[in-house]
């Protein structure tokens, strides 16, 4: 059984290690992902100010053009939202060490730039102070979970088989 909670320790060592490298590259993305949004976002701004229309009023100027117009008012609101929220994301995250990001992890959580992030991340041998705490972190909550399913499945044998035990001593 101590192998087995040795070998959940590694386990749990090898995963939350790569925490900070993860977390590294996904603030990049976002980075990226604001900077374009950004963009986006000023370009519709001039083309707004062109008409002497703040961001409200040219939407709202936008939605009364048809149905096409309205769907794109639609879709311009929820980029606006969404890089209010990125950006937010991304300040809190840039000012935030390794281990505070682990206490922001729910930051981490647009759906499009974590998988994306994912399909790039390649794990790897973390040389960094930061990933050998968290490695550490990682191997002590491997071993202890491990180590108390065993103990709870230890419990749980000894308690069926125990009264089984106890029945046929019973009986004789």
């Amino acid at each position: 059984m101590r192998a087995i909670a040795v070998a959940g320790g590694l386990a749990g060592a090898a995963g939350l290690s790569q925490f900070p490298e993860f977390s590294q590259q996904y603030v990049q993305r976002l980075g990226g992902a604001v900077d374009e949004l950004s963009r986006f976002i000023a370009a519709f701004d001039a083309d707004a100010a062109k008409f002497d229309l703040g961001r409200e009023a040219a939407l709202t100027d936008l939605e009364q053009g048809g149905r096409m117009a309205a769907a794109r008012a639609e879709s311009v609101r929820r980029i606006v939202a969404r890089h209010a929220r990125l950006s937010e994301d991304l300040s809190v995250l840039r000012q935030a060490g390794p281990f505070t990001r682990a206490y922001e992890a729910g930051r981490l959580g647009d759906r499009e730039i974590a998988r994306a992030t994912w399909e790039d991340f390649r794990p790897a041998l973390p040389l960094t102070f930061e990933g050998g705490m968290f490695g550490g972190a990682g191997f002590l909550g491997g071993l202890l979970a491990i180590g108390g399913i065993g103990a709870v499945l230890r419990l749980f044998w000894g308690v069926l088989f125990g009264r089984k035990a106890a029945r046929r001593g019973k009986k004789a």
